[in-house]
């Protein structure tokens, strides 16, 4: 039985590979919920909205652009008529 002692070295280096792969991916693991938490606390701090939020605010600001509009347009209409009435002599 000569060729057991190469067999069991190599068994032995095949045993470290695997516990050597198995803390790397542990290691990885640990890294990568390390680095997302930094990343969540990065853009806690740089005080972003949500897209939602975003949105609704946008619609809003539409909708009050255009009433504003609307309300340039009637304010001119109105001033037009008082502007025309002033200059009847009634």
């Amino acid at each position: 039985m000569p060729n057991r002692a190469p067999n069991r070295m190599l068994d032995e280096f095949a045993r470290m590979m695997t516990d050597a792969a198995g803390a790397a991916q542990g290691v990885r693991r640990e890294m990568e919920t390390v680095f997302r938490a930094q990343g969540e606390r990065f853009l806690n701090q740089l005080d972003l909205v949500q897209r939602e939020e975003f949105d609704a605010v946008r619609e809003m600001a539409m909708k009050a652009r255009m009433e504003n509009e609307a309300l340039k347009k009637r304010i001119a209409d109105l001033e037009a008529k008082v502007a025309g009435g002033a200059s009847d002599p009634a």
